[in-house]
């Protein structure tokens, strides 16, 4: 099954870049690649493609406009986003994460990891590494001293994968780690994101880091 995918950047040596890697990926094809934010929108909406690899700073329209309406709260059929990004622009990302990104990727991560983002997105999943995200979200965190209050709370189960989920494990990793089988960890995850009302696991690592649960 090919994974079809938008890229917009400004920069044209990225974008070539950028469809040069994925072209060549056996499950992969680049169906837009595009300028700016308001082009972004229209071909997304447009094609429909599976994954959107969206630059923070474009003209029209920036990265976190063209996440909201693609992927935001109330979006009908919302697409998956990965947000490409540099380090400096931490008030941008954390403004993505909120509006429905689903991973993140710094430009000078190389293709692998670009690979890796692309299909972890294809796959409902989010691209949360300890190379980009972890360190990312600690970088905006604000930890308060007390866990904050949910409807349901957390069993200390959950907040044992919360805490692996937060620090970059994948889900094999925190089935091996807590000693319990791949489902029991799938489990765990949809009861965290009921209860604390997030969509994916890269939400689920912003929280950890914002409430402290994770430092």
């Amino acid at each position: 099954m090919t994974i079809r995918v938008l890229i917009a950047d400004d920069q044209h040596l990225v974008r070539t870049g950028f469809q040069m890697i994925l072209d060549a990926q056996p499950d992969m094809e680049v169906v837009a690649a595009v300028s700016d934010g308001a082009e972004a929108v229209a071909e997304a909406r447009r094609l429909r493609p599976d994954v959107c690899l969206l630059d923070i700073r474009m003209p029209k329209l920036d990265g976190l406009e063209v996440t909201r309406a693609l992927a935001g709260p109330g979006v009908e059929n919302p697409l998956r986003v990965v947000i490409v990004t540099t380090f400096d622009l931490d008030e941008y990302i954390y403004g993505a994460l909120r509006s429905g990104a689903t991973g993140f990727l710094l430009k000078d991560s190389g293709p692998t990891l670009l690979i890796e983002a692309v299909r972890a997105a294809a796959a409902g999943d989010a691209l949360v590494s300890p190379s980009v995200t972890v360190r990312l979200l600690q970088h905006l965190s604000k930890p308060r001293r007390t866990v904050p209050h949910t409807r349901d709370p957390l069993t200390e189960r959950e907040l044992d994968v919360v805490r692996l989920v937060a620090r970059g494990r994948t889900n094999q990793e925190v089935a091996a780690e807590l000693f319990v089988s791949l489902s029991t960890v799938k489990t765990h995850l949809g009861s965290i994101q009921a209860k604390l009302g997030v969509r994916n696991r890269v939400e689920i690592a912003a929280w950890a880091w914002e409430s402290g649960v994770v430092s």
